[in-house]
């Protein structure tokens, strides 16, 4: 019930390395298997027939390459409605025990020589980026601001002056000129203007993980907000493009979908050689605490018409000025279907 499904995968070569505890289930069963992985206190469980393995991500079986799920489809011994897998073909749970391969964090030992900005607009996935960033290297990432609940939670950099050069890079919402220009490189982060508004919008009337009561959207609050905070979404990028020096672009969507490939180019930037174990660990710890729960969904779209045009031209503005950098504009699902 509390595992995670991580898909069909096809045997690993040196499975006595990749998965190095077995154990022999006549009577195989998920559960069984997810509880033996468990107790031997390990994050995966794999099930090969009447075989169950658990381990770690690691390279030798990384998880990156899933089969289809008809392969693995052959019934359970002991539970006639669940499948188990083959010996050739692994179907594989994440348990609900923490990777601590990549829970360490430091301060940087020497002070930073460069200044490195995680910027993007207010809604667009910082603290979730600064989450990921932090696993991945093992260093704590600092703020241009103070935010107390976000110390408590854990990111200790959030207490250090931005310009203290002991974090690996700083979070920042600013776009002026000068505030842009005060940083070395910098890793913008760019999200769907419609997802980042309404993150926002919740952060601001419900705290980090909680959510705008109804009278909020309904009232002239929402409005409001959309009127001041949508041009700002696109002057926020226009302006990093424009004064900053050695920027990466990460869209927010593909950081997702594709977690590895764009941490990797991430944690690149900050000029650290990320161990790829580490990287692994952290795609099955990578939502954090700092995720809304997705529970609590507007019934309604919340966007007029009037808005979604003005919105619309702020989008191709923003596209523009990436392909005009030579970068990949904006991905296809910020413009409303």
């Amino acid at each position: 019930g509390s595992a995670i499904f991580r898909g069909c995968f096809r045997r690993p070569d040196n499975i006595s390395i990749a998965l190095p505890v077995s154990q022999l289930m006549l009577n195989m069963s998920v559960d069984k298997c997810v509880d033996f992985c468990t107790e031997k206190e390990y994050p995966l469980s794999a099930l090969a027939g009447t075989a169950c393995r658990c381990g770690f991500p690691t390279t030798l079986f990384t998880l990156h390459e899933r089969e289809d799920e008809q392969l693995c489809a052959q019934k359970c011994t002991g539970e006639e409605f669940e499948s188990c897998g083959t010996a050739e073909y692994l179907l594989v749970y994440q348990t609900q025990v923490q990777d601590n391969r990549c829970m360490d964090r430091r301060f940087l030992p020497t002070r930073a020589k460069q200044l490195v900005a995680l910027a993007s607009f207010p809604g667009a996935g910082n603290t979730w980026a600064r989450h990921l960033i932090e696993l991945a290297t093992g260093f704590y990432t600092g703020s241009y601001y103070f935010d107390g609940s976000l110390y408590n939670k854990g990111f200790k950099g959030e207490r250090d002056h931005w310009r203290s050069g002991r974090t690996i890079c700083i979070k920042t919402h600013e776009s002026g000129q000068k505030e842009i220009e005060s940083f070395d490189s910098a890793i913008l982060l760019i999200r769907n203007p419609y997802k980042a508004l309404m993150a926002e919008f919740n952060r601001k009337y419900g705290g980090h993980i909680g959510f705008a009561a109804h009278a909020h959207w309904k009232g002239k609050e929402w409005p409001e907000f959309v009127a001041n905070y949508a041009p700002w979404w696109a002057t926020h990028t226009l302006d990093w493009l424009r004064y900053g020096k050695k920027v990466l672009v990460v869209h927010f969507e593909d950081l997702k979908r594709d977690l590895f490939v764009q941490l990797q180019r991430m944690v690149g930037l900050l000029g650290i050689t990320a161990c790829e174990d580490r990287l692994l660990c952290v795609e099955g710890q990578k939502d954090g605490n700092f995720k809304r729960s997705g529970l609590r969904k507007l019934e309604y779209d919340p966007y007029t018409p009037e808005m979604r045009k003005m919105i619309s031209a702020y989008i191709k503005t923003v596209d523009t000025a990436l392909k005009l950098r030579n970068l990949s504009g904006v991905p296809d699902d910020y413009y409303p279907r």
